[in-house]
């Protein structure tokens, strides 16, 4: 295959996998996500809350969340459900032609809906970077992402999943609000905008630095884990 039909056949596959993730009830999670950040938004200004950067932050955290959950909970689910995986896994290196390519798409996907989200936000609020808001959010989004991935490789199920990552957040969300977590890189939902008042900014950015590295290596490692888990057929075939 030439460079020129390398080229002309990218756009295929991009919205051939546009529609397969994003199919059936994507558009209701990225609805949801729009209402609960207008709603979010309605509730700090009708209390009048001190609105800032880590204000907007905060607000398109559980948006970001959420819009990440259905394709990265139902993916394998829905391939099953549609009877491809069997095709799927005719395909040399199947786990990382396909599902890395759909984990890419996915991600900027999002990425465009968060900046999107914080624009709006700069219009009816404050006035933030929406790509460089949108950019720190990404952090907890590949984590969350990632994470729901592999279990989705290893559950086979998208409800079984949805539970264990509801689990697992709620969870994370007690430990992240208690006193000994929430200064430190450990925090999954560390707001890098909510600088402590008794903290250096040096300090404060070197415990950022940790806390996205960590982020990004655990989120990478959850990705390898379920694409190597894609690797037994016999598992889901």
């Amino acid at each position: 295959m030439t460079i020129s039909q390398t080229i002309r056949l990218i756009p295929r596959i991009v919205k051939y996998n546009l529609k397969v993730i994003f199919a059936g009830k994507f558009v209701w999670f990225l609805l949801a996500a729009l209402v609960f950040f207008g709603f979010f938004m309605f509730q700090n200004a009708w209390e009048r809350a001190d609105i800032n950067e880590a204000l907007i932050y905060t607000l398109l955290f559980f948006p970001g969340v959420l819009l990440i959950f259905y394709p990265a909970v139902f993916g394998i689910q829905n391939d099953e459900d549609s009877r491809i995986l069997e095709i799927l896994f005719g395909i040399p290196d199947y786990r990382y032609k396909v599902w890395g390519v759909r984990l890419l798409i996915i991600y900027a996907a999002v990425f465009f809906i968060l900046a999107a989200f914080a624009c709006l936000a700069t219009i009816l609020m404050y006035p933030v970077n929406p790509f460089g808001m949108a950019a720190q959010l990404m952090f907890p989004v590949l984590f969350f992402g990632n994470l729901a991935f592999m279990f989705s490789t290893i559950t086979r199920s998208g409800n079984g999943t949805a539970v264990i990552i509801i689990i697992i957040s709620i969870l994370l969300l007690i430990f992240s609000n208690m006193d000994f977590m929430r200064r430190t890189f450990w925090n999954i939902m560390l707001n890098p905008y909510a600088i402590p008042r008794n903290m250096l900014p040096v300090i404060w950015e070197g415990v950022l630095i940790k806390s996205r590295i960590f982020l990004f290596t655990g989120s990478m490692v959850w990705m390898m884990v379920g694409l190597l888990n894609l690797q037994k057929r016999e598992k889901f075939v």
